[in-house]
């Protein structure tokens, strides 16, 4: 019996380029894209939900203390069930992982994504019916943390800096402390600017549609965005 030759045996499946990819890279673009939902995402939550956060979880944490101190217009139960949906999606993206990994992981990536997309059009459909207020407001709280969730869960496992898609803390540092004024070479610039223009452009007009009594839309706003990343995504 022959041994097989290293030439011979299976070579593992490449893996997604990760910290290499470009601007322009499908994924890249991707990820821009989910960075504007979740903008328009925690606009929708702070303004029309109870000044709860589903996307960013460090300011439901805070939250939670400045309810538990007593100031007036926050909730302990709202911040705590985002944080429990944000907890099991997360979960769930980490099980996607494990049952995806080597080639099949594109398919985490899709599933992911189109998870994302459901749960948004399941807000919106719950706001359409019954509003925002009372029993439904928990409702829809879960459902889009719960989808932050699982992104994160599933965008920390890609590893592309300064690319998170919920969180601009590490990528406004970097700005700074990366910078030729810092005495830094300046990496990956555009990006990090990039990532807070799309911040910022997704929760402008999730504040504006809401303020304006239009949350559901904001809803429908962010599901068709969020199902545009399975258009820029190819792998």
């Amino acid at each position: 019996m022959t041994t097989p030759t290293a030439d011979s045996r299976t070579a593992p499946a490449p893996r997604p380029p990760g910290p290499h990819i470009h601007d322009r890279h499908p994924l890249a673009l991707a990820l821009f894209g989910l960075t504007l939902v979740s903008g328009l995402i925690d606009a929708v939550s702070y303004l029309g939900l109870g000044h709860v956060f589903t996307a960013n979880m460090t300011g439901n944490v805070v939250v939670i203390a400045f309810a538990l101190a007593g100031a007036p217009g926050f909730s302990v139960a709202g911040s705590l069930a985002s944080l429990a949906a944000f907890l099991l999606g997360a979960l769930l993206a980490g099980r996607l992982a494990t049952a995806n990994e080597g080639p099949r992981r594109p398919r985490q990536l899709r599933t992911a994504f189109v998870l994302e997309v459901v749960l948004h059009a399941a807000a919106a459909v719950v706001v359409f019916a019954r509003g925002a207020d009372g029993a439904a407001q928990y409702v829809v709280i879960a459902l889009l943390a719960l989808a932050m969730g699982i992104r994160n869960g599933t965008v920390r496992g890609l590893g592309v800096p300064d690319l998170t898609t919920t969180v601009l803390t590490l990528t406004l540092t970097g700005l700074a402390a990366d910078s030729r004024l810092a005495g830094g070479t300046a990496p990956r610039q555009r990006r990090k600017i990039l990532s807070v223009a799309t911040m910022l452009a997704g929760a402008g007009p999730g504040a504006v549609l809401v303020l304006h009594g239009q949350l559901a839309w904001a809803l429908v706003a962010s599901a068709v965005l969020a199902g545009a990343t399975l258009l820029l995504y190819r792998e």
